[in-house]
């Protein structure tokens, strides 16, 4: 019989799940490893055996009986039918109490369904969002789980202890019940779609527009780094402009195929936000400029259509683009916390916005130093209907507007395409309006289709007679 002295359990040992049992391992936490393949166990124990405690288990069996109660078991499986497969395998064998934890990208509404079907067996389904990629999951990474709050009292100080921090505060908090986890992970995997998008539009704009090497845009961003745009993918982005092939001895982004990949969580987060009623405009162009890049054929054909031709734009515009590019993803990050407000009151999650800006602090992909700031804006004001109505913010996007619209002017003038620049503009502009043309597309609809319009003079639900000139409008029951 395996003695009970694992604390927490890992199974699926790739590089996400073996770099995750490592962190615990060095945090002086006794971990049970897991893996389908036995061959992946074994590699972990040989190469990384010294970092800790490892107990390797070559069957679900003795992995579970490895474990004290109540069990605590992490999943680190392909999202989909993966997960499920392991969680078929793992339940027969676990104790009401017992714990599973799934660190995978799944769909919220996918964790919904296990969680409930979990809790009726009196196990915990703790739907977990990590991110930080395999750097993070090693070192510190953001930790964003649901489930239940007594999950939470057992699990929450062992992922606490392994988080990222940032002013000795743990990137890690209670997100919600059932899949609240999942569905924040999801909207930061959004808003990371945006902010790339809107870094590849400011290059694009000093590249094409002004005419900079990819060379001197880096240095641009590494003056950009030092600022208000201080952040992990300001960072990168001049490793990544300032590199040169080996092979070729070009700039590295030259080489790269103009095609950009996605794995479906943008995806989600732009259908979520149709579900909800939520605009997210930004995240939405983001996702449709990854798409359209990855449709090589149809831009092949359509490089017939003519451009505009003028002269380039001066370098230093570049510090018309810095404003552009921090106004834009102020948009951006405002467009996923009104989601996640959405979802929170939809599914009844009650979800701390200000904390989930605390745990986006540090070891995620998109932390950066403004988050501090939206942090302190819900702890002033939890209920703001919009980061944009921040006084702050507010106050910077007031003085950063001349620039935006130059830079977007800019582009359309040069050819550039700035989706995201421009798609933030909109939404900037739309919030700000005082009438929109809404009240036209009203009158339409009520004229084809009879759906009734409200007004602005008086309640209730009105119809006009369009066929029957001079006819008074009627005022519809609902």
């Amino acid at each position: 019989m395996t003695t009970e002295r694992a604390v927490i359990g890992v199974t699926g040992l790739g590089v996400m799940g073996r770099n995750l049992a490592r962190n615990f391992a060095r945090h002086g936490y006794p971990v049970a490893v897991h893996n389908r393949t036995e061959a992946k166990t074994k590699a972990l124990i040989e190469q990384f055996g010294a970092e800790g405690e490892f107990l390797p288990a070559e069957t679900p069996e003795a992995f579970v009986a490895s474990l004290a109660r109540p069990r605590k078991i992490v999943i680190m499986v392909k999202a989909g039918a993966s997960t499920d497969a392991v969680i078929e395998e793992f339940a027969p064998l676990l104790e009401p109490g017992d714990i599973l934890v799934d660190g995978g990208n799944a769909h919220f509404a996918d964790t919904r369904r296990r969680e409930k079907a979990l809790r009726e067996r009196g196990v915990h389904f703790v739907g977990t969002g990590i991110s930080g990629g395999e750097q993070g999951a090693l070192e510190g990474p953001s930790i964003m789980p649901g489930g239940s709050r007594e999950a939470y009292e057992h699990l929450g100080p062992i992922l606490e202890d392994i988080a990222a921090k940032v002013d000795g505060v743990p990137c890690c908090a209670y997100v919600g019940p059932d899949g609240a986890g999942h569905f924040v992970k999801m909207v930061h995997n959004g808003i990371e779609y945006a902010d790339m998008q809107l870094i590849a539009e400011a290059y694009d704009t000093l590249r094409q527009g002004a005419g900079m090497s990819p060379a001197q845009i880096a240095e641009v961003f590494r003056v950009w780094n030092t600022g208000r745009l201080e952040s992990y993918l300001i960072e990168i982005t001049t490793v990544v402009l300032s590199h040169r092939d080996a092979a070729t001895g070009k700039p590295f982004v030259d080489v790269v195929l103009d095609q950009a990949e996605q794995k479906g969580t943008g995806r989600w987060t732009v259908q979520t936000a149709l579900d909800l009623g939520v605009p997210v405009s930004g995240i939405a162009e983001a996702v449709f400029a990854r798409s359209l890049s990855g449709h090589a054929g149809m831009r092949e054909e359509a490089r017939v259509l003519p451009g505009p031709s003028g002269d380039g734009l001066e370098s230093s515009f570049a510090d018309d683009v810095e404003q552009a590019l921090y106004a834009s993803k102020v948009v951006a990050y405002a467009q996923g916390f009104n989601e996640i407000q959405a979802g929170s009151a939809e599914y009844g999650w009650d979800i701390d916005l200000g904390a989930m800006a605390t745990i986006w602090r540090g070891g995620c992909i998109i932390r950066a130093r403004f988050l501090d700031r939206i942090r302190a804006a819900y702890e002033a004001d939890p209920g703001v209907p919009t980061l944009l109505a921040d006084a702050s913010f507010a106050d910077e996007l007031s003085r950063a507007q001349r620039a935006w619209r130059d830079v977007t002017v800019a582009a359309a003038r040069r050819g550039v395409p700035a989706p995201g620049f421009s798609s933030s503009l909109a939404y900037y502009d739309a919030l700000r309006a005082e009438r929109l043309p809404a009240a036209l597309i009203q009158g339409l609809r009520d004229y084809f289709g009879a759906h009734t319009y409200r007004r602005v003079d008086r309640d209730g639900v009105y119809h006009t007679w369009w066929e029957l000139p001079g006819q008074p409008e009627t005022r519809v029951d609902v």
